[in-house]
């Protein structure tokens, strides 16, 4: 899981960066991932048609770790000749306050570029590229077992991470007391560490796929599902076509409303958090270490929750497992969003009973609908997902899958970002929007749900239908 410390730096840079915020995030998604997902999805149609999936791999993974690479040794430390701060102080000068957002990935736009790697990465590699290897040699009653346990050797890593990203902020702040540091900057500095974890994660990958290549997919024991698999007809279409032909499906589209509706429910809670979490730390070394500590209790309720996880595909099937993230969204978003609008009523009863400010309790309350809601989705949302793929012809699932988490991820991020957008141009904050974010929010989970409902069905009947699947 090399994605954890860069994505908790990432987050940091562009939250706490000069003329920066939590309302960056929406623009970001929206006018930088977006259409860098839709662009990445264009060329990994056109190399799944030229090249074997092991060749892909390769080609996608590489140039991750080399711009990481690049940010921490040559762009991070060039970035007040790269980043146009006095055009931006023009703009912030010449054009109304909801415009803050958009000026600030201007001023910032390299370590913008860095976030929407951070981003992708998540849907590139994790996802797109070990999904889809897994689906490809996985039957679905293999699935039903082994695919909550996928995730445990992420998430132990998730673990770790947080808490290496915890060691790397006590370095700065020791550093920064240091004279003979003094010449140094300490977050230049803690990036190397970071990104090379990033580099050294990111060869452990290329080196164990190479083993599977070599040892694992040519022992004739491991082929046998693979090769039945392998049977079914693999057209070669362009882009063009491979749109028309999924929007033809209404199973990759069901598919497409979970991983959008997730999206959009996720990012409409986090910045609203993300914004609670910038006043309760506004020095940037104490955000990146809660951020450290965010992640590792991640990592720990996702261990936990892909125990039972397993339990409930046993016992209670794919219908209802599905069903099971949106409605976590749907209690801890309530509770989250509750806090924030009844703020007043709450704050004196907060403060006599608890000993805390309503401030830092909305942050708690935020971090652990983060917490419970990512959990949720890395033991049950993504496993019920990439069944869902399993029981499809080649075509639908290399298109379909392409298309869905590369872009359909992005998607409904940036669908809860053009919302939060219109709100603050439209009430001049992302605090008065709240009221509206949070009836957004339970539309959202009840489409999600009346999708997933509906792909339940499907996925029976293709399990049924298919018969090189094993129920």
């Amino acid at each position: 899981s090399p994605n954890v410390g860069y994505r908790s730096k990432c987050s940091r840079l562009v939250v706490t960066a000069r003329g920066s915020g939590a309302e960056i995030i929406p623009f970001l998604k929206t006018y930088v991932n977006l259409p860098g997902a839709v662009l990445f999805t264009m060329l990994y149609s056109k190399l799944t048609n030229r090249y074997k999936r092991e060749t892909v791999f390769y080609i996608c993974l590489v140039p991750f770790l080399l711009f990481f690479a690049a940010f921490a040794m040559v762009i991070y430390p060039n970035q007040a000749f790269l980043h146009p701060n006095a055009l931006a102080d023009v703009l912030v000068a010449a054009l109304p306050a909801g415009f803050a957002g958009p000026i600030g990935i201007v001023r910032n736009w390299t370590f913008a570029v860095f976030y929407t790697m951070a981003e992708l990465w998540g849907s590139v590699v994790a996802s797109l590229l070990f999904w889809g290897f897994a689906n490809e040699v996985t039957t679905v009653s293999e699935a039903k077992k082994y695919y909550p346990l996928f995730g445990l050797g992420a998430n132990v890593a998730l673990i770790f991470s947080g808490q290496y990203v915890r060691y790397v902020s006590g370095l700065r702040r020791a550093w920064a007391t240091m004279p003979a540091m003094a010449a140094i900057d300490p977050w230049g500095a803690s990036l190397k560490y970071l990104m090379g974890a990033v580099a050294v994660s990111g060869c452990a990958i290329l080196a164990l796929f190479r083993h599977i290549q070599l040892n694992v997919m040519t022992d004739p024991a491991c082929m046998g599902n693979a090769a039945a698999k392998k049977a079914k007809t693999k057209t070669q279409m362009g882009i063009r076509e491979s749109a028309a032909f999924l929007a033809k499906s209404a199973y990759i589209r069901n598919l497409a409303l979970l991983v959008i509706a997730y999206g959009m429910s996720i990012n409409i809670v986090e910045v609203s958090w993300k914004s609670k979490l910038k006043a309760a730390f506004p020095n940037p070394n104490d955000y990146s270490e809660f951020m450290g500590s965010f992640s590792s209790a991640t990592g720990a309720a996702t261990l936990v929750m892909m125990l039972i996880g397993q339990r409930v595909f046993k016992v209670f099937g794919w219908g209802v497992a599905a069903l099971v993230t949106p409605s976590v969204l749907l209690a801890t978003g309530g509770a989250f969003f509750g806090l924030i609008l009844f703020n007043d009523a709450l704050a004196p009863w907060i403060v006599r009973a608890l000993g805390t400010t309503p401030l830092m309790l909305a942050v708690l309350c935020g971090a652990a609908q983060n917490i419970l809601s990512k959990s949720a989705k890395y033991s049950l949302f993504d496993p019920c997902k990439e069944m869902a793929y399993i029981p499809l012809d080649a075509e639908s699932k290399t298109k379909g899958k392409a298309a869905v988490d590369v872009i359909g991820n992005p998607l409904g991020k940036s669908g809860g970002s053009l919302i939060q957008q219109a709100l603050i141009f439209g009430f001049g904050s992302l605090a008065a929007s709240t009221p509206y974010l949070a009836a957004i929010l339970v539309v959202t989970i009840v489409v999600w749900m009346k999708a997933a409902r509906s792909l339940n069905v499907m996925f029976q009947e293709a399990m049924v239908n298919d018969p090189a699947t094993e129920l």
